[in-house]
């Protein structure tokens, strides 16, 4: 630590050009970063949609549509010169009519009147469309001009387009609430007019650096590069905070500014480094999740808190003892008032909050075990042009959705009863196939090879089937799985399914056994990492049921106000909430502990909470103030949800901390005494 501490201070002016070049260099590399907006890319290799998908690029030069147009107060022959027109636009591969499904030479009325009124009624048109992969956002842009206002396109690739639009500005816009509010905090919690940007500037290096080294992962999901700058700041900025009054308390003991940071360094870099520990080991957890978004934003979570921990303990001394004259220069009174009583108004709580967890932890914790989830895009703000469009659609014509069987091609007699077993399934309205289209007497060397490749490949048949569910939820995944399980009956496992209720259905399977998994990890982790700081055997069970009672009440709201949440909100919250707030409880135990030392454990608890509940104050303000920014600014519906629940979840954990943990400490003290090492002092001093 000497030795660290002491190449800071000499080689300060080096440290801050190398961090300021390398910043400026990763805020020009992060923006030739890709961000990747489709989330079946991250389903596991070995998932039946992935390798459908594998197989669809493989063999078929059109993949299935992901785009729905409606056009208003049309006739049948305007029509059909729409949909040429709609085919010819740069992007569009396929276009999908009532003349693909029906014999357009016969009158309408001599047709299934409800094949019909999919793609045609009340003299509207719904055209099904293939826009090409990674070019959503200029042929979506294209068809909107082409169509007018008075017509609507929605779907999978508009939701795409409409997130790739949204994205860089809803980060900017969150980043100028979050900023101002974070400053405002940390201006009422400082002395110095100066120390608010020391900090800002700090963190914003390392979420600079941590965006640019993105460039050594080729892409990221839009996900991670929406919330990962506002977790960075909002859990790490306490590391900055930590070490400068560590710095200011130092100066008041050695004159010299170099001698007070190498002891601020010194005493501070293990705290810092514990606190970081936790949260990162949070974040890792995240990485062993099977379907890869939990790999993508837990490593990239992860690298920003080393850059973070590396930032706090090496930029920022080197910045502070560069700056600390404009530091005493700038002083201003303490705005915040003290909390050294606080705790004879939380002392008046504990009584009842010890009461109320006991009668709602286990509601709790079986609520948001039963908490809904959802899996795609539907939850898209509606006051987004994606999701108008999408409701004009549906309010005509009904909920649509599309998926898409591959089977082996060969058995056209197997091919046409497999589509007619398929159209007698509930919520199927039509099937579209090589056989029920063209015809099973048609052989395929009388036609065009363009009719043909629409259904055929060299190894596969494509049988098209359209479902009026929503994209997921209980009727939806039961659909898929009626489907599958009558393809399957006809080709066993050879038969493959993609499309956006099979991908979510998919994810569905993949998560519910991801969920466990991560939650036990990050407990896990967190626990041993408790249980190596205190050497007890006590504290990290009382610790880590004060932030995990916290968590499950959070969770559990969405499932008693009968609303669902996306699932990577509750992953992502499971494990921040629990890495990022049991540092509340850590400096609160780590206080107490000391201070029992010396007094009784009723005096002890009242002077740890005076001296710790202006910190956990200001942290936990940070954190719920990013939540809900990210929440108000984000018009992603799993970037929202992720937002209210750190939000909420993080004001659960304050109260926990402030109100539960101090009558745990309390009620257990001679359990702790007991089963911690280097207590025996505890033993001498007073109990009662």
């Amino acid at each position: 630590m000497d030795k660290i501490a002491n190449f800071i201070i000499k080689h300060k002016k080096g440290i801050l050009i190398i961090f300021i070049l390398t910043a400026m260099v990763s805020a020009v590399l992060q923006s030739f970063v890709k961000k990747n907006y489709d989330m079946v890319d991250y389903l596991p290799k070995e998932s039946q949609s992935t390798k459908a998908l594998k197989i669809m690029n493989e063999e078929f030069t059109e993949v299935m549509p992901n785009a729905n147009v409606m056009i208003r107060n049309v006739s049948i022959m305007e029509a059909l010169e729409y949909k040429q027109q709609l085919g010819e636009i740069d992007g569009v591969t396929q276009v999908i009519w009532l003349d693909d499904m029906v014999d357009m030479k016969q009158p309408l009325e001599m047709n299934d009147p409800d094949t019909v009124e999919d793609f045609y009624k009340n003299k509207n048109a719904l055209f099904s469309i293939t826009i090409r992969k990674g070019t959503e956002k200029n042929t979506c842009a294209a068809i909107r001009k082409f169509i007018g206002e008075d017509n609507f396109l929605a779907g999978e690739a508009p939701d795409l387009a409409a997130m790739q639009e949204s994205t860089v500005s809803e980060v900017a816009g969150a980043m100028l609430i979050l900023l101002p509010a974070v400053i405002l905090i940390l201006i009422l919690s400082t002395t110095s007019w100066m120390e608010p940007v020391l900090f800002i500037v700090t963190i914003g290096i390392a979420i600079l650096i941590n965006m640019g080294t993105n460039i050594f992962f080729g892409e990221i999901s839009f996900m991670t590069n929406s919330i990962s700058p506002i977790l960075q700041l909002a859990v790490s900025l306490d590391y900055a905070i930590f070490l400068l009054h560590s710095f200011a308390h130092n100066r008041e003991k050695y004159p010299d500014v170099n001698e007070a940071m190498h002891h601020a360094i010194k005493s501070s870099i293990v705290t810092v480094a514990a606190s970081a520990l936790t949260t990162l080991f949070g974040f890792i957890a995240l990485m062993f999740m099977k379907f890869g978004i939990g790999a993508d934003l837990g490593l990239n979570l992860a690298k920003g808190i080393i850059l973070s921990f590396i930032s706090t303990m090496i930029f920022m001394p080197a910045l502070t003892l560069c700056i600390y004259k404009f530091i005493d220069k700038t002083r201003h009174r303490q705005f915040m008032p003290g909390f050294k009583n606080v705790y004879r108004v939380l002392s008046k709580l504990s009584v009842p909050i010890i009461i109320l967890v006991i009668l709602l932890i286990v509601p709790g914790f079986l609520g948001q075990r039963q908490t809904g989830f959802l899996y795609g895009n539907a939850n898209t703000a509606a006051s987004s042009k994606s999701g108008q469009d999408r409701y004009e659609i549906e309010k005509e014509f009904g909920k649509s959705t599309i998926m898409v069987l591959l089977v082996p091609r060969g058995d056209i007699a197997r091919e046409d009863n497999l589509t007619r077993d398929i159209s007698q399934i509930p919520h199927v309205t039509s099937v579209m196939s090589y056989a029920n289209t063209v015809g099973t007497a048609i052989p395929e060397q009388f036609l065009t090879n363009d009719i043909v490749e629409r259904f055929y490949s060299e190894n596969y048949g494509r049988i098209i089937v359209y479902t009026d569910t929503p994209e997921e939820g209980d009727e939806a995944f039961d659909t898929v799985e009626r489907i599958q399980k009558r393809a399957k009956s006809y080709y066993g496992d050879t038969v493959y399914s993609m499309g956006q209720s099979t991908n979510l259905y998919d994810m569905k399977n993949v998560i519910e056994k991801d969920n466990t998994l991560v939650n036990l990890i990050a407990i896990i982790s967190i626990f041993l990492v408790l249980l190596f700081s205190f050497k007890s055997l006590t504290l990290p069970f009382i610790l880590v049921i004060t932030i995990e009672a916290g968590i499950w009440f959070n969770l559990s709201i969405p499932y008693f106000m009968g609303s669902s949440i996306n699932f990577i909100g509750y992953l992502v919250l499971s494990t921040v909430q629990l890495g990022a707030t049991v540092d509340y409880a850590i400096l609160l135990t780590d206080h107490y502990l000391g201070n029992r030392r010396e007094m009784t454990k009723r005096a002890a608890i009242h002077k740890s909470l005076g001296e710790t509940f202006k910190s956990i104050l200001v942290s936990a303000s940070t954190l719920s103030i990013a939540g809900f920014t990210l929440y108000r600014t984000s018009s992603n519906g799993a970037a929202a949800d992720i937002g209210l629940l750190l939000g909420r979840g993080t004001i659960f954990s304050f109260v926990m901390v402030v109100c539960f943990l101090p009558a745990m400490l309390i009620l257990f003290d001679k359990a702790i005494a007991r089963t911690t090492m280097d207590t025996e002092k505890n033993s001498q001093s007073p109990i009662q």
